[in-house]
């Protein structure tokens, strides 16, 4: 079941993300963040605009996407947003990335939002695969701009013209 994220499903939110940190090249963050560090973040995401959706399956959270603005403030980009999204480690290859992504396409459309992105680590292969199971194309390649402790890794864009 995919619903909008609440105030209580934060802890798991975070989890879920820190699971993400903790495997490396699905995210630029390289140490777990906390409940509280993350909350202003969240907190943001309870604008309507803006939501957090979340996958619940076996009564518990396991994963979820946001839909976020594409550089905060800039009038001209206010129709493009981004979206993220993790899973749970256990329930990875489940269709749930699949169900959220297309969940929230439909959501963007109804939002009036006009282009969808997603910045990936070129390295996360399951995600790049994703988005083009949903016609999603590389917009934009950034080489070896980050660094993991040695390992140099370039982030691509992802786009899809919803209109």
């Amino acid at each position: 079941m995919i619903r909008i994220a609440t105030p209580a499903d934060i802890d798991a939110v975070v989890a879920i993300y820190n699971q993400a940190i903790e495997s490396s090249f699905q995210t630029a963050f390289m140490q777990p963040l906390s409940v509280e560090e993350s909350r202003s973040w969240f907190n943001e995401h309870m604008d309507p605009a803006y939501p957090i959706f979340v996958y619940v399956a076996d009564e518990k959270v396991v994963g979820w996407l946001s839909i976020g603005p594409y550089r905060s403030g800039r009038e001209a980009l206010r129709f493009i947003v981004e979206v993220s999204y993790y899973l749970d480690t256990e329930y990875q290859g489940r269709g749930i990335g699949s169900a959220l992504l297309a969940h929230s396409i439909h959501a963007c459309k109804a939002l009036g939002y006009k282009d969808l992105i997603a910045i990936i680590l070129e390295k996360n292969i399951i995600s790049i695969k994703l988005m083009k199971k949903f016609s999603f194309t590389q917009w934009a390649h950034l080489p070896a701009i980050a660094n993991f402790n040695g390992i140099e890794c370039g982030q691509v864009y992802y786009g899809l013209r919803l209109s």
